[in-house]
């Protein structure tokens, strides 16, 4: 292994554990039974308005069976419900209530202000070296995507 592998994969390893423990630290705060992946579901939904529950899966890739259990969930805490599709009875489509929009709202702001505090402790340099590393990756994850389309 190059002494770049072993940098690289430093480098891989030192942020997922950041980003696993931004994770368990806004999961500890966040004051409703919701994880990330719900949360994920309730941004969408408010983006982009109701979505049958596979289109959303497949949005946010996740499996059939995981959503399933994440809009039960968020219909059980009525944070979304679940509406008929007109001209098909047998298919619903999941729509973000107020209350759901609220503690999106809430989940928002409590990641919000944890990545303000984490990052403030990096120096004006610093912070746009990591701006430029960022964009530079995100750049060719993009073209990335738009070459398997």
């Amino acid at each position: 292994m190059t002494e770049k592998s072993k940098d690289l994969f430093e480098l891989i390893h030192s942020a997922e554990a950041v980003t696993n423990e931004a994770i368990m630290r806004w999961n500890e705060e966040f004051e409703h039974p919701l994880g990330i992946s719900p949360i994920l579901v309730l941004a969408e939904l408010k983006r982009k308005g109701p979505q049958n529950s596979m289109k959303l899966a497949e949005g946010l890739h996740f499996t059939g069976g995981a959503m399933t259990n994440i809009g039960n969930k968020l219909v059980k805490l009525e944070l979304v419900e679940r509406l008929a599709v007109e001209g098909d009875r047998r298919q619903t489509k999941l729509s973000i209530t107020e209350a759901g929009e609220r503690v999106l709202e809430e989940a928002t702001q409590l990641g919000r202000k944890h990545r303000l505090e984490l990052f403030s402790i990096l120096s004006e340099q610093e912070v746009e070296q990591y701006l430029a590393i960022n964009q530079k990756l995100l750049t060719v994850l993009r073209e990335r995507k738009q070459g398997t389309k």
